[in-house]
């Protein structure tokens, strides 16, 4: 019978294993191996590493699938804060983990394999000996905020695009904030407590009488003009998505005022917010 796994390097830290399949994964794995495997990291897959959590994953996207089924194990992994990696479906053999090893373009990571130094369109060898060599950090929910300034105008307000209204910092009451929280009775508070020039949320898929939204009330008697994106379309959680696919579905009447209109990319109204002039 054909061995069930195939080392391809090993250190002091542990080995590369290349397998075939995720349940092909062995109790000597656990803590030391990184394992890449022809299986794809969905959910399932990464149930069965859990059996004996190794040090890292790899293994295949399978196209990402509806509701990025097929690579969701990426996230069950990060929750672990365990390193994981998927490769794009057609750079490799299904069923092979060595050609995978070989072959493989890293298509999607999880925030560990990061740390690690992964990125999107490295050779998957090259990713398994980083996450081999490097261990990821170990920060706090508070501190993975996933903060990147889009934009700054000649006066020195910026577009801040962060994954929670909750990262906020008394810097951005001079910014507009890109967030992908909703924009809930609860959302707007922390949207005041924070206090930004501008904001654009996530209305969360809307809800019951339009609950997802209901903030844009509450924030504009505040002076702070805000909108959300349809939840539909944007990742809640994933500030970018909010930025980069974000499509305006309400706005409030400050908002309004500024231009900004139902339909509209959150790039543009995010343009429009801090390009205001203050009251």
């Amino acid at each position: 019978m054909k061995d069930l796994q195939t080392e391809m390097l090993r250190s002091e830290r542990g080995a590369i294993m290349a397998l075939d399949s995720a349940a092909d994964i062995l109790p000597h794995n656990r803590g030391c191996d990184v394992l890449v495997t022809a299986s794809y990291i969905g959910v399932l897959p990464a149930r069965l590493l859990r059996e004996h959590l190794p040090r890292a994953v790899i293994g295949f996207d399978g196209g990402v699938g509806p509701l990025g089924a097929n690579m969701a194990g990426l996230w069950y992994m990060e929750a672990l804060n365990i390193p994981a990696a998927a490769v794009d479906v057609m750079s490799i053999i299904l069923g092979d983990g060595v050609d995978t090893y070989r072959n493989g373009r890293i298509s999607h990571l999880n925030r560990p394999a990061a740390d690690c130094g992964v990125q999107v369109g490295m050779a998957a060898h090259e990713a398994a000996r980083l996450m081999l060599e490097r261990d990821p950090g170990n920060p706090g929910a508070y501190q993975v905020t996933n903060r990147r300034v889009m934009h700054e105008t000649p006066e020195g307000r910026q577009i801040v695009v962060t994954d929670s209204i909750v990262f906020g910092t008394e810097a951005d009451r001079r910014n507009v904030l890109v967030t992908a929280g909703h924009t809930g009775r609860s959302g707007a508070r922390h949207i005041i407590n924070v206090r930004p020039y501008g904001f654009i949320c996530s209305d969360g898929g809307r809800g019951r009488n339009d609950s997802g939204m209901a903030g844009l009330a509450i924030t504009d008697p505040e002076g702070i003009p805000g909108a959300t994106v349809d939840g539909r379309l944007a990742r809640m959680g994933d500030g970018m998505s909010t930025y980069d696919e974000g499509i305006i579905s309400a706005a409030s009447g400050l908002a309004q005022a500024c231009g900004v209109r139902v339909g509209m990319s959150a790039r543009e109204a995010a343009l429009l917010l801090v390009q205001r002039q203050p009251a």
